[in-house]
């Protein structure tokens, strides 16, 4: 929602951008040779390590974007649980919390396997660069991405990131 909010820069940002991968997008493979990635959420779960695995495979610069990414922030709470954590959270959500079929889905493909501990992006692959915030405010957002696109080493602090 932050990066829509960047609003008419999003007209200026069509021209000089092709964007090949997003949750919005029917792409069904990451492809290959990808200038940036924004990569936001946490590392929860099998599939998340593996695409996580798979981008920094592709693409010359990764971006941790937002506090999950970069800390885990709200989804490394489950941490806290300690060893079986993760059995906890399942039991919680499919058992306890549901009215109907109160169950953990055991079919393959259906709850990826939750990995032991919440990951931040940085423990799992190499990051180049860290935009921080819940969700990042669009200056933020803005400033690196014109600061990027015209070939500079985005420097993510000072006046031009100043929320408000």
């Amino acid at each position: 929602m932050s990066f829509l909010d960047l609003d008419e820069f999003l007209l200026e940002l069509a021209p000089q951008v092709c964007m090949v991968f997003s949750p919005i997008m029917d792409v069904k493979k990451y492809p290959a040779n990808v200038d940036l990635c924004l990569v936001e959420g946490a590392i929860c779960n099998e599939d998340h390590l593996e695409m996580a695995k798979t981008i920094r495979c592709h693409t010359k610069f990764v971006v941790a974007f937002g506090d999950c990414a970069i800390t885990g922030n709200v989804s490394a709470i489950r941490n806290q649980l300690g060893l079986g954590g993760r059995e906890n959270v399942l039991q919680r959500a499919y058992v306890e919390a549901a009215q109907l079929n109160q169950c953990v889905p055991s079919m393959r493909g259906i709850v990826p396997p939750l990995l032991e501990r919440v990951l931040p992006l940085h423990e799992v692959i190499p990051v180049d660069f860290f935009l921080t915030g819940c969700p990042p405010h669009p200056n933020k957002i803005r400033s690196f991405l014109c600061q990027w696109l015209a070939g500079d080493n985005p420097r993510l602090e000072g006046l031009d990131l100043k929320m408000g």
